[in-house]
C-alpha cells in the first residue's frame, strides 16, 4: 500500500497510489484523517478502512496531481551519523562502535518535490539520501526481532545538511535542522509492499550527476538494532521519524568540496519506494514573528 497527500485541480486530499493512478480517498469516505499517519497508527482498521474506499474512490492521474509532504508534523526526528561503512570511510572515521543519533527539527520536514531553502547564514549546503522509517505504534524496551511492530511504513528522504553549521557543535543538532531541510516522500509505503528493506539501493543525482550510489545492506547498525536501542531510552511515537543513514558520495566528500549551489536540482531514490526531487532556492534573511 501507498498512501499519499495530494494537490490537484479539484482540491486537496489524501490517496492510494495504484500504478499511475490516486484513488481520492476523502471524496467516498469522508471521516478519514487528512493525516495517513492516523491511518496507519489505526493498525488492521486503518488499512480496512483505505481498502474500503478505493474501491469506489474517484481515480485521477498521478502525473495530474503534486504530491506533498505525507505525513504531519512529527514529534520526533531522529538521524543516526555515519552508519554506512562507505560513508564512514570516505569521512576519514573508524566505523563507530555506538549509535551515534541527532535530531532533526520538526519544522524541517518538507514536501517531496517543494523547493529547498540554501540558508542565508551559510553556503555549505550538502545532501544525504536517506531510507526513513515512520513509527506507527508506540515501543519502549523494544527488542530487534519485535522492532518491526512499531513501523507503519518506509519513505525516501534527503537528510540536507549544513556542514559549518553542522561541525560547529558537537551535537550536530544546528547543521541538521535547518527548515525544509528534511524532505520526505513521495509516499508512505507499508511494509507489506516494502518488503525486505536490508538491501535496498539507495541513489542521489545533483543536476543529472549521479554522486551517491549505495545500498541499506552497507548500513553498520540496521533498521531493528536502531530502534532496539533508541527505544531503551525513550519511547517511539506514531509519526516519529527515523533518518537511517547514508551511503559514500557526499559533497563534503569530495576535493574540493561539492556543495550545492541556488537553482541545483537534488533527485534521491530509494529502491521501491519511490523518488522526491527538489530545487536549492534562496532564502532571505527577513525578519518574521508570529
Amino acid at each position: 500500500m501507498r498512501l499519499c497527500v495530494f494537490e490537484a485541480t479539484s482540491g486537496s486530499g489524501i490517496g492510494l497510489v495504484l500504478g499511475e493512478e490516486v484513488a481520492d480517498l476523502r471524496k467516498v469516505a469522508p471521516h478519514l484523517s487528512g493525516n495517513p499517519v492516523d491511518i496507519l497508527a489505526a493498525g488492521a482498521a486503518g488499512i480496512e478502512a483505505v481498502e474500503l474506499a478505493a474501491r469506489t474512490a474517484p481515480r485521477l492521474a498521478l502525473k495530474d496531481v503534486r504530491l506533498k509532504c505525507p505525513v504531519g508534523r512529527p514529534g520526533k526526528i531522529l538521524g543516526i551519523g555515519l552508519n554506512y561503512h562507505d560513508h564512514a570511510k570516505e569521512t576519514g572515521r573508524e566505523a563507530p562502535t555506538t549509535q551515534m543519533w541527532f535530531n532533526k527539527q520538526a519544522s524541517c520536514v518538507h514536501g517531496p518535490f517543494d523547493p529547498v531553502l540554501m540558508p542565508a547564514v551559510s553556503t555549505a549546503l550538502d545532501y544525504e539520501v536517506e531510507l526513513v522509517v515512520l513509527i506507527g505504534k508506540r515501543g519502549r524496551h523494544v527488542p530487534r526481532e519485535r522492532a518491526h511492530e512499531i513501523v507503519a511504513g518506509y519513505m525516501t528522504g534527503c537528510d540536507y545538511s549544513v556542514r559549518d553549521w553542522q561541525r560547529a557543535t558537537q551535537t550536530m543538532i544546528m547543521g541538521k535542522g535547518f527548515d525544509t531541510h528534511g524532505p520526505v516522500g513521495p509516499w508512505i509505503t507499508t511494509p507489506d509492499e516494502a518488503g525486505d528493506v536490508s538491501k535496498l539501493s539507495l541513489k542521489c543525482w545533483v543536476n543529472g550527476e549521479l554522486r551517491q550510489n549505495g545500498s541499506t545492506g552497507e548500513m553498520i547498525f540496521d533498521v531493528a538494532q536502531q530502534i532496539e536501542h533508541l527505544t531503551k531510552a525513550f519511547a517511539l511515537e506514531p509519526g516519529d521519524l527515523l533518518f537511517t543513514g547514508t551511503p559514500a558520495g557526499v559533497g563534503a566528500a569530495y576535493a574540493p568540496p561539492k556543495f550545492l549551489k541556488v537553482g541545483d536540482t537534488v533527485k534521491v531514490e530509494v529502491e521501491r519506494l519511490g523518488s522526491i526531487e527538489t530545487v536549492i532556492v534562496q532564502e532571505t534573511a527577513q525578519t518574521r514573528i508570529g
